[in-house]
Order: C-alpha cells, then sequence, then structure tokens
C-alpha cells in the first residue's frame, strides 16, 4: 500500500522527553501501513539509539536512521527527506507531540485542496504559537491573505513531489533560524498552502527543564546573520513593494521590536540586552527600509525608531511604563440561554495609575519618527487609542488547562467612552459571548477537563490577553452545570485563588450540588412516579437512566427516566418506579451518563427509597452517610489509583 505521510523526527539526546512524541505517533488514527515514522538520530551519546532500535523492531512502519553528529536539526531533516517514501513529509520535533487524528486530518486536507503545505493548528504548552492564523480554516491560504509568516517553525506537513521539485531543503550546520528560511520559500514557491484550524494537530511544548532548543539564550551576532538569510528569501522571491515590506515586517516586529519591549526586556540582563540593542540597531538601519515599520501598531512603530535612532536609554524607559499597560477583563453575567452559556464581561487597558484614560484631541503619532521623550510616547499611544477605539476588539477564548489548545468563540462587542475627568475618556468594550459546549472546541465538543476563559483585547497599539475575572466577592451568582453536548456536564466556576472564570467539563461531583438534595426536593405521585428537583439546567426535554441499587443485595435496576426543565435553571428528573420489583428493599439512586467510548458517568443522589410490601408504600429519605471503613476504602481506592496513573504510563 502506498505511504501517505512519512514524520520526520530528528533526534539528539531527548532522554525521557520524546515519551509523549512517540506515543502519540503510535496513536494516531491513520493505519500504521498508511504512513511511516522515520527518527534520525544525530549521534545521541545516551541510550537514544538502542531504545530507537528496539522501537523500530516492534513496529514495521518505523525506521532509524542513524548518522554522526550534525549539531543542529537541519541536516536530520534534510537526510529523512531523503530517506521517505510518503507522498508527504511532516516533520516532528522530540519535545513535541501530535494530537491523535492529525497525520490523517492534515494529509485528507491537503488531498482536498492540492496543497503543497498543510499548516495543522497548533497548542502551545509553556510556548508560544500563533493565535490569529488559527482564528478559522484556510483552504486556499497565501502570505498576502492570512497571517502565514507568523508560523515559521517546521512542524508542517509538505508534498514531497514539492520538494523534490523546487529542490527545497534546510539550511545545514550548526546555525539558528534555518527553520525560518526553509519555510517562507516554502510558502513563497508552494501552488497552495492549506490551514487547518479546527482540530489541535500540534502540541509545542516547553521541556520541564527549559532545554529546547529553540529557547535557548542565543549570541546576537550569530543570531541576525541567520536571521538575514531568511529576509534573503523574502527578497528573492518578491518585487519591492507592499507585499515585501509586510512580510519583513514580521522579522521586525517578531525579532526585534518584541524582544526589545516590556517584560521581556527588562528581564535580560543589562549587558546582554546593550549587545541585542547594537546588532539589532546596525539590523534596522541595512534592512528595513520606512515601508516596513510604517505598518506596525503604534507602540511598535515607537520601539523600531528608537531602535533605528540609537536611544537605548529611552528604549528602556519606554519599555518600564508599557510593562505597567495590560488588559482587565470583569464578568458582568453568566447564564445558560437556549443550550448555551452567555458570558458578559468588559474590558479595557489599565497602566500603573489604574484605567487607562486618553485625551481624544491630542497629537497623533507619525507614521516614520521617534518620540522626543517617554510623555510625548505615552501621548501619542492615548491619542491612537481613541481614534481606533471604534475598530478595537474582545475575543473570548477558552483554553484547555492540560493542553494550552485555545478556541475562539463568538463574540459581539459594544464600544463605550466613559468619563474620567479632566477632560480624558476610558475606552471600555463591553462583549458577550456565546459558548456552545456542543461546537466550542473548533466545531467539535468541549472534550473532558479544565477550561479556563482568557479575553483577548485588540485596543490601540497592544493586542494582549488576560483571564475573565476576578468576580465580585458578591452579587455576580453563576448559573449551575448544564447538561449540554450529548450528554456532557459543564459547569461554570470560580478558581479558588482568583476567582476568574473557568468550566469543568465532565469532572466535577461534589460540586455538581447534588449531594445537598433533600428528601424535600423529592416526591412519589400516586402514580407511582419519583419526582426529583435536581441543581442541573437542560434546555429542553433530555432523555437518561437513572440506576437503583439495594444496599443490601447489591441488585440494581436501570430505569429510562427524562430531564425537563423547571424554574430558573433547574430541571426536574421524572422516573417511573417499578414498585412490584423494588418492594420490601431500600434503594440507593444515581443518574447515569453516557461518556465518549461508551462508558458511563454515574452520579449518586444522596437519597434513599424505601419500598415497603404494600402498594404505595414508598419513603424518600436521606442516605445515611458512609461509615469509617467505608471512607477508608474509597481514600486507599483514590490513593493507589493515582499512583496507577504515574506507574503505569509506558513508551
Amino acid at each position: 500500500m502506498p505511504v501517505k505521510v512519512s514524520v520526520v523526527v530528528p533526534v539528539y539526546n531527548p532522554g525521557p522527553y520524546i515519551k509523549d512524541c512517540v506515543a502519540s505517533l503510535l496513536r494516531q488514527s491513520l493505519p500504521p501501513e498508511e504512513f511511516e515514522v522515520l527518527f534520525v538520530d544525530d549521534g545521541s551519546t545516551d541510550a537514544t539509539a538502542a531504545r530507537l532500535d528496539a522501537l523500530a523492531a516492534e513496529h514495521p512502519h518505523i525506521r532509524v536512521v542513524h548518522q554522526e553528529n550534525s549539531g543542529w536539526s537541519g541536516k536530520p531533516r534534510n537526510v529523512g527527506i531523503e530517506a521517505s517514501r510518503g507522498e508527504f513529509v511532516m516533520f516532528v520535533d522530540t519535545d513535541d507531540h501530535l494530537g491523535d487524528e492529525a497525520l490523517e486530518r492534515m494529509y485528507e486536507y491537503g488531498v482536498a485542496h492540492k496543497a503543497d503545505v498543510i499548516v495543522g493548528k497548533m497548542a502551545g504548552k509553556g510556548r508560544p504559537v500563533p493565535v490569529e492564523l488559527f482564528r478559522r480554516n484556510h483552504p486556499y491560504a497565501t502570505v498576502d491573505n492570512a497571517p502565514l509568516i507568523d508560523s515559521l517553525t517546521p512542524h508542517k506537513m509538505l508534498r514531497r513531489s514539492f520538494l523534490e521539485r523546487t529542490g527545497l531543503r534546510f539550511p545545514e550546520g550548526r546555525r539558528r533560524l534555518e527553520d525560518h528560511v526553509f519555510i517562507t520559500e516554502a510558502y513563497l514557491r508552494a501552488n497552495n498552502v492549506s490551514v487547518l484550524s479546527d482540530y489541535v494537530c500540534y502540541y509545542h511544548v516547553k521541556r520541564e527543564d527549559a532545554a529546547n532548543a529553540g529557547i535557548q539564550r542565543f549570541e546576537p551576532a550569530g543570531y541576525f546573520k541567520n536571521l538575514r538569510e531568511a529576509l534573503d528569501v523574502v527578497e528573492r522571491y518578491t518585487e519591492p513593494g507592499p507585499l515585501r515590506d509586510k512580510l519583513l515586517r514580521r522579522w521586525l516586529r517578531v525579532e526585534l521590536v518584541e524582544r526589545m519591549s516590556g517584560p521581556r526586556l527588562l528581564a535580560l540582563p543589562d549587558d546582554y540586552r546593550r549587545e541585542l540593542f547594537r546588532e539589532m540597531h546596525a539590523l534596522v538601519l541595512e534592512r528595513f527600509g520606512p515601508g516596513v515599520a510604517a505598518g506596525l501598531r503604534p507602540g511598535g512603530r515607537i520601539v523600531s525608531a528608537l531602535i533605528r535612532d540609537d536611544r537605548y536609554d529611552d528604549l528602556v524607559a519606554y519599555a518600564e511604563w508599557e510593562s505597567g499597560v495590560r488588559p482587565e477583563a470583569a464578568p458582568t453575567g453568566v447564564e445558560w440561554q437556549d443550550g448555551t452559556l452567555r458570558v458578559r464581561f468588559s474590558a479595557e487597558f489599565t497602566d500603573a495609575d489604574g484605567p487607562l484614560a486618553v485625551r481624544p484631541d491630542g497629537p497623533r503619532p507619525p507614521a516614520d519618527g521617534a518620540p522626543a521623550d517617554l510623555a510625548e510616547a505615552v501621548s501619542w499611544l492615548a491619542t491612537a487609542a481613541a481614534d481606533g477605539f471604534e475598530q478595537a476588539t474582545a475575543d473570548l477564548i477558552l483554553r484547555d488547562r492540560e493542553t494550552a489548545a485555545s478556541f475562539f468563540q463568538p463574540v459581539a462587542v459594544t464600544r463605550e467612552r466613559v468619563a474620567a475627568g479632566d477632560g480624558r475618556t476610558r475606552l471600555v468594550l463591553r462583549g458577550t459571548a456565546t459558548v456552545d459546549p456542543a461546537t466550542a472546541a473548533g466545531g467539535a465538543p468541549l472534550h473532558s477537563g479544565l477550561w479556563d476563559a482568557y479575553v483577548r483585547v485588540g485596543l490601540g497599539g497592544w493586542t494582549k490577553e488576560c483571564r475573565l475575572g476576578p468576580a465580585p466577592a458578591r452579587g455576580l451568582a453563576l448559573p449551575p452545570a448544564g447538561m449540554v453536548a450529548a450528554g456532557r456536564l459543564v459547569l461554570p466556576y470560580w478558581t479558588k485563588q482568583y476567582r476568574d472564570l473557568s468550566l469543568d467539563v465532565d469532572r466535577a461531583v461534589r460540586s455538581l450540588g447534588l449531594h445537598r438534595l433533600t428528601p424535600a426536593d423529592a416526591a412519589v405521585s400516586d402514580t407511582e412516579v419519583l419526582t426529583v428537583a435536581l441543581p442541573l439546567y437542560v434546555p429542553d426535554t433530555t432523555e437518561v437512566l437513572v440506576r437503583l441499587e439495594d444496599g443490601a443485595s447489591h441488585r440494581s435496576v436501570d430505569r429510562a427516566s427524562v430531564l425537563t426543565p423547571a424554574n430558573g435553571a433547574r430541571s426536574l428528573l421524572e422516573v417511573r418506579l417499578p414498585v412490584p420489583l423494588l418492594r420490601n428493599a431500600g434503594w440507593r439512586a444515581a443518574l447515569v451518563l453516557p461518556r465518549d467510548g461508551g462508558q458511563e458517568r454515574a452520579l449518586g443522589l444522596p437519597l434513599l427509597l424505601k419500598v415497603g410490601r404494600r402498594p404505595g408504600a414508598v419513603e424518600v429519605t436521606p442516605t445515611a452517610p458512609p461509615g469509617l471503613p467505608q471512607r477508608l476504602l474509597r481514600a486507599a481506592r483514590r490513593v493507589l489509583g493515582a499512583v496507577l496513573k504515574k506507574t503505569t504510563g509506558k513508551v
């Protein structure tokens, strides 16, 4: 059978950090006979070589190539290209891992759109990844119609015939930014690039020892020499003009301006940042013309101009002020409506003095010029924020706490200018986000786990994120858990330490509030129907299963039941009792919900049904709390389960 995808993984002394990478490759939904994995061992000196050989002996679709150490990842990737047999080649690093369906989805997406390059959605665990690029799918993307240039890491899938036709290969040797050179040329020479954004394909992970090659401190002169090679690629394949300026702007913004801004600059030792500054000053004068900086946001133009004009001390002063500028987002309402969670919030930027207030009649920042001092820089930014307020944005992002996978939610935004006294105005954004748990993960349901709510604010010269919170100590109640999205329970809650908004999906037990039910919440009708008022939201009549269990005999009886919406955000559980089967026993009740993979989740209700011998003799009483032996047994099971979970993971 033809090989669809060849996965190329350069390897050098990864230690235990290769485990998740290997596990994700073995979990791929693409059948093993339809893809191959090429580990190119670049002269590892630990036990990696033997470990990979053993893995290849066990799995026929895995191959290992051993070579002398080349010093960087370029040559191993090129060796992998030459050895590959797949229709497409996918590049993966040992520190990272793939989504389980990544190869299958990216391959099918690329074939469907005749793509030479497929960019799969990324999630960054401790590492930055593009956000705007993955806001939606781009089946036919170019460097002009999509922010492709924001994603220059090598973790893409490329058509092998495209690589052969163009002769495209990674620069080799010990060097930086070899992926920038390779991917930039791929974007500019491809017939089509497709961006898949509705599934997280690639997890970009920061190692616990922070030893990832891409995040180590670099030697400035060599780094910017390598950066010039990426700029050379842009100039080779574009004509002078707006598109070239737009592409070059990516390196000015990311590699220079952002490194010289706010907390990122201030965290560096003074001697090192001065060395960076000298190299950047030379690069700006040499390679970035006026049209490049002119397209930056106002704050970026200020930093770029200070670098160009060799004003290091003023740059540090500006960074000290800017480090105090941050967005704040306050929740103003959370409620269930028509099966979706409506989240209302307000957002604005603040500085050290509180909410950022602007004077709309201040001086406008020039397209190309440095401020005389910090006060003038702040005045320019305030005016720019006021001028662009009608285009300001506020997005709600849900981020999986475990994987950092991020998904934008639909938001309706209004903009309000609030008088702040002394002729100044606060610029306040008010948003209402609609979170549909059935589609909130890029069109798919939210999976089990904890999801944190972030607000991404774009205003004036900044686009920054913050958590949605803190909630006020009083006056803003949260709705109960909602049973939505194929039986999933979605519980909004405030985090304990900071009172930020998060969602618990299919994990909460006690927080659901079912343990607070009393016999007063239940009733048995003359027709032997048990009704229980539950603190659960359902959008409409929902079928569920109720399990009744006799604690003495351990007999159980399952009954199909329904939940119906009640007043407020509660629901009524209605169960027709099979009384003849239940007589002369006490029965505990549990709500049984389906879970992914055909499993079940049973939520016990603190109610005991006592059914007598005579017809109609049904009484609802509280269940007795577990005795000491039962509590000790449960605690032991929890500890044992945690130990087994830590010790049974294998590669």
